[in-house]
């Protein structure tokens, strides 16, 4: 008697040649390897990256400490240059006067300079002058001293190294204190040197504090070079003091806990027992489900092979011939297979061509729209006139050096150069300010290329993108674009949703130049772009509305075909082409919506929302 399916089956299932046997063998097999292989991989990456990044930290922190020592020191030395390049200093080291010191020399004047001790000083480092005064303006003569002794020690050639004016620390006593050093001379810095103006500033164990949180001075002895000792759960970090001959004084010592190694451990821990669990649970569900997920199917699949060689629906299959199901499907498949190669390469040579053709195209429109500002920004550039007028800077400072003014007219004179270094200055940085936003610009460009180069027929990765900063980056570039005063309203709370970050802003951007370009066809010389969001049901809406020129409302369906453009003087029409193809990509929608010609028009985009975070969740809440 002929042996029924179902016994059939039963016992190919029990044959240690079975597809599902095969099947078992080798998931249990992968799946030992697999954790072993993972547990070494996590091993070789979690650790040293978190080694790496502990290191990183450590030395953050040193240069943290540098930059706050050099930055106490050289407010001290800028007071000092202030007071250096000063005509009454220059004045009185040449004859000194009572009035200049009760005046300069005045514990309040001091208080305000935020100093603790100063001296005027000849060349041949004997003191004119010097006063130390403590936190309720009493003059201390024990600190005093030994500040005298310090400045006729200082070397001041070595100190200032040819500059007009230095910063350093020395000891005085038990004290450490910054010093700041400069010559003196005329306040527009000519002259002949007459001396050195010496002040310092008392740095104690509060003021490192407000400097370094957690830091402690160490005046014993300090070590030559950065100490970095790691204990268990925390980091030793000594970082010297140095004087100007680049000898440590002092030591700034403070412990740091190891947080990252903590929790590079715990993250190895927890991504091994992680990992592993995770493989046993799915070799023990892919035991299950074998037979009722892959050999039933397999069977169906075999039954109907002759509707699936007529229909043509599979791809590729390059099983090596076995006798097993699925030795039993390859021959099957094979014969189809040959019918469909030939219009498949033809079909995927035709897709590559057009859609090479079409993304080039609409890399250099975005290009295009990128580089607008850039042209206008380097226009205003070499189109503004100077600020300041050289001759009349010439005479005035002859007029200063001839020495003849009268003291009315040479205060005059100084406030009037102050002044014109004030509009220079003004000048700079809003010229500063201009290349920076070219220079965003350029940035853009960058991205837009690259993005294509990398991502050039692949669907876009999705991650969480912040339209609000998308908004205002792309607002920032608009407002240069043409020749129209665009004025731009956008909310100041983060939107986020999930998009691609590069693609988006190029669509933003899009969007912002047509409507610029709306606003200039109106024959006007200003507008207004308005931009709103809003979150519903998961979703984020952009409404970007101008006050342009607009559209008829018949013309909407057919704004986003391909070569389609509003305008008779332009050729193309691929913007809202690509923007719509490009949210849809994205799994969102673009629409344009207008009551008519002269009211304007409203683009409005659609995105998904991203995912709110645990922390957004506790503030939401």
């Amino acid at each position: 008697m002929p042996e029924s399916y179902a016994a059939l089956r039963r016992r190919r299932l029990k044959s240690p040649g079975s597809l599902g046997a095969k099947l078992v063998l080798i998931l249990t097999g992968v799946g030992l390897i697999g954790a072993a292989a993972m547990t070494l991989l996590l091993v070789a990456v979690i650790t040293p990256s978190f080694t790496q990044l502990e290191r990183d930290a450590v030395n953050g922190h040193v240069e943290r400490t540098h930059a706050a020592l050099n930055e106490f020191a050289s407010k001290v030395k800028n007071t000092a240059l202030d007071y250096g390049h000063w005509n009454d200093s220059y004045d009185y080291m040449e004859k000194q006067s009572k009035a200049f010191e009760d005046d300069s020399f005045a514990p309040s004047a001091m208080v305000n300079l935020g100093v603790d001790g100063m001296a005027y000083v000849r060349d041949d480092r004997s003191i004119v002058i010097s006063r130390w005064i403590d936190k309720d303006q009493h003059d201390l003569p024990a600190k005093r001293a030994e500040l005298d002794q310090a400045v006729r020690r200082i070397d001041y050639a070595q100190a200032m190294k040819g500059a007009d004016s230095a910063d350093f620390y020395l000891r005085l006593g038990d004290t450490l204190a910054a010093i700041g050093v400069s010559r003196i001379r005329r306040t527009d810095g000519t002259g002949d040197p007459r001396g050195y103006v010496v002040m310092a500033r008392v740095l104690g164990a509060s003021q490192l504090g407000n400097l370094l949180q957690l830091s402690r001075l160490d005046l014993g002895q300090p070590a030559n070079d950065v100490s970095v000792v790691p204990h268990g759960k925390a980091i030793d970090i000594a970082v010297p003091i140095l004087a100007y001959a680049g000898k440590p004084v002092a030591t700034a010592a403070y412990q740091v806990p190891r947080d990252l190694s903590s929790l590079g451990q715990r993250m190895l821990f927890l991504a091994v027992i992680a990992s592993v669990m995770l493989l046993i649970v799915v070799l023990i569900v892919l035991r299950l489900m074998i037979t009722r997920l892959v050999i039933n199917p397999l069977n169906r699949v075999e039954r109907h092979m002759g509707v699936v060689r007529s229909s043509g629906t599979l791809g590729l299959l390059t099983e090596k011939p076995r006798r097993d199901e699925i030795g039993s499907l390859v021959t099957s498949f094979n014969s189809m297979l040959r019918q469909l190669k030939d219009l498949r390469e033809q079909l995927e040579l035709q897709s590559f061509t057009l859609g090479r053709s079409e993304s080039a195209v609409a890399v250099m429109h975005n290009v295009r729209n990128a580089l607008n500002p850039v042209s206008t920004v380097l226009s205003q550039g070499l189109g503004r006139s100077a600020v300041l007028d050289r001759t009349v800077v010439d005479k005035v400072l002859s007029e200063l050096v001839a020495g003849e003014v009268p003291e009315v007219r040479r205060q005059k004179l100084v406030a009037f150069l102050a002044a014109a270094m004030q509009a220079v200055e003004e000048e700079r940085e809003e010229r500063r300010r201009q290349i920076e936003i070219g220079r965003g610009a350029l940035h853009h460009v960058l991205e837009i290329i690259g993005q294509q180069q990398e991502a050039a027929n692949e669907r876009p990765a999705l991650d969480a993108c912040d339209l609000t900063d998308l908004v205002a980056q792309n607002a920032t570039i608009a407002r240069y674009s043409g020749e129209s005063s665009i004025a731009f309203s956008f909310p100041s709370k983060s939107h986020w949703a999930l998009g691609n970050r590069v693609i988006l802003s190029q669509v933003i951007g899009n969007l912002f130049s047509n409507a610029a370009e709306a606003i200039a066809a109106t024959g006007r010389t200003s507008g207004s772009i308005a931009v709103t969001i809003h979150e519903r049901e998961g979703r984020v809406e952009i409404i970007i509305r101008d006050d342009g020129e607009g559209f008829d409302p018949v013309a909407a369906p057919t704004l986003f075909q391909r070569g389609f453009s509003t305008r008779a003087h332009k050729s193309g029409g691929l913007g809202l082409h690509w923007c719509c193809n490009s949210m849809l990509a994205m799994d969102g929608t673009l629409e344009l919506k207008s009551e008519g010609k002269g009211h304007g028009a409203r683009a409005v985009i659609t995105l998904q929302a991203a995912p709110m975070l645990p922390e957004e969740k506790e503030l939401a809440a």
